[in-house]
């Protein structure tokens, strides 16, 4: 499979085949240079009504196939990832200024989503129930809500689309996927080709790039019953404002402001390597990534030495050279945006330890201590390469500092007492919690989601799935008409 076959040059988006949008086109660009490395359409209101109401038609006959052949749709399609070409992974560090490593994982992980997708289709779909005539059969089953709409980001595109994009379809929906402009060709194009590779019918999937207008449009269509949106919790604002106004169902997944918790008795080696991971995996652009560093104080010193060390000594640069370890942010917008909360953080009194600045759209890896409540690098979803340390004394204290946030998302707690991280971890108002490791886990099988300002209680993964892309249906059948 390649992405380059699909005229990424030309301007195109996959609307039931590879056609010229209404809406015109937009370069593709290298996050380190800005250079255009080829072109993709764009989706407006007129090309979204097209794909909706071209799914719609398309999806009764596609959930009426055997479950055995949407199945193998699905694993077909993630062989298909698992075999993209050296050529076009390239294509999606450029474009997500992501190492190889990462770009590797993300079609790893996506493959996985899909083959978790395809193991949904032998589970249980209803229950029998009962009826107060012997003779009547009564049941409840679960059917396909129809076209779903997909909306995803920029910072994971490919993998942030597919746990959506791969149950809805298996589950026997047509969908209308938007993926962001900025990485049209990860978050839209790869997934096209994969499911245009394995075999789907026409009309059952369509990609449309776009921006804001775009997603309006998609979740004002009359064609689509569910809205999956991954995103930053002030568009999720605006999605679940549109779909709670039209009565859809929409399930977002949002930003998160992650804390990482060490209390005093934690292995500092193992918690500092889950740190690192959690604040610098790409780049700090994901809604997991650990924002706040909890430390017990009697261990703060100690800890942030370690953490200085490890990132004074990390390469910075272009991400397809294999001895960088981090790329750039997505843009330099991107980056000015994470200066602008460093400098507010600096002047509301945290120290600089190390980074602090950016070169166009590189930033340099980042420890701020003394960080407080009330503090920008505290209270903001940071999004970048950045690191903030706040002690405290006591369990409770670690507690209430945690919860000191709008977000629920993800969290973390580091302890060689696994009762006492289970205790607090109970009282930690997030939608997931890691003990001995990393804010950032991802799983197809594991309910993922978060609470407060980070989801309104979606959750994707596993049997999960059934409730956000299946509608129940009460079903009641006897084999005469009684008079």
């Amino acid at each position: 499979m390649s992405v380059l076959a699909t005229n990424l040059h030309s301007g195109t988006v996959y609307d039931g085949g590879w056609v010229v949008p209404r809406g015109g086109d937009h370069a593709v660009r290298d996050a380190a240079t800005g250079a255009a490395i080829g072109r993709v359409g764009l989706g407006d209101a007129a090309d979204v009504e097209n794909a909706g109401r071209t799914a719609a038609d398309a999806q009764p006959a596609w959930a009426a196939r055997g479950f055995d052949e949407r199945a193998a749709i699905m694993r077909r399609a993630a062989d298909a990832l698992e075999t993209l070409p050296r050529a076009d992974r390239i294509i999606m560090q450029r474009e997500e200024g992501a190492i190889a490593a990462k770009i590797d994982g993300e079609l790893r992980k996506s493959a996985e989503e899909l083959r978790a997708a395809a193991g949904l289709l032998d589970r249980p779909t209803g229950e029998l129930l009962p009826h107060e005539h012997p003779d009547v059969l009564s049941m409840a089953r679960r059917i396909p809500v129809g076209v779903v709409g997909v909306i995803a980001p920029w910072n994971a595109p490919l993998l942030l689309a597919m746990r959506a994009v791969a149950p809805a379809l298996a589950l026997g929906n047509a969908v209308v996927l938007k993926p962001d402009p900025k990485t049209a060709v990860s978050g839209g194009l790869v997934i096209a080709r994969a499911f245009e590779e394995a075999g789907l019918p026409p009309g059952v999937l369509h990609v449309l790039p776009g921006g804001p207008a775009t997603g309006e449009a998609l979740v004002a269509s009359p064609h689509t019953q569910v809205i999956s949106f991954t995103g930053s919790t002030a568009a999720g604002r605006r999605v679940g404002e549109l779909a709670g106004r039209l009565l859809k169902r929409a399930v977002l997944e949002l930003g998160g402001n992650n804390a990482l918790i060490v209390l005093e008795d934690a292995d500092l080696d193992e918690a500092v390597r889950a740190a690192c991971r959690g604040s610098l995996l790409h780049n700090g652009q994901i809604c997991m990534a650990t924002g706040r560093h909890l430390v017990h104080e009697s261990i703060a010193e100690a800890y942030v030495e370690r953490l200085r060390e490890y990132t004074a000594a990390l390469r910075v640069g272009d991400p397809t050279d294999p001895g960088i370890e981090l790329g750039p942010l997505i843009s330099t917008q991107q980056a000015e945006r994470v200066q602008g909360i460093v400098d507010d953080a600096l002047a509301g009194g945290a120290e600089l330890l190390v980074g602090g600045r950016h070169d166009g759209p590189f930033f340099t890896p980042t420890l701020l201590v003394g960080v407080e409540p009330g503090n920008a690098a505290f209270d903001q979803e940071i999004f970048g390469p950045v690191m903030a340390v706040t002690t405290f004394g006591s369990d409770e204290e670690a507690v209430t500092l945690a919860n000191r946030t709008e977000y629920g998302l993800a969290a973390a707690v580091h302890t060689a007492d696994l009762d006492r991280a289970l205790r607090l971890a109970a009282r930690l108002r997030t939608g997931m919690v890691h003990v001995n490791g990393s804010t950032i886990a991802d799983a197809p099988h594991a309910p993922m989601g978060g609470m407060g300002q980070s989801g309104n209680g979606g959750r994707y993964g596993g049997h999960w799935n059934l409730d956000e892309f299946t509608a129940w249906q009460w079903v009641t059948a006897r084999g005469v008409a009684r008079r």
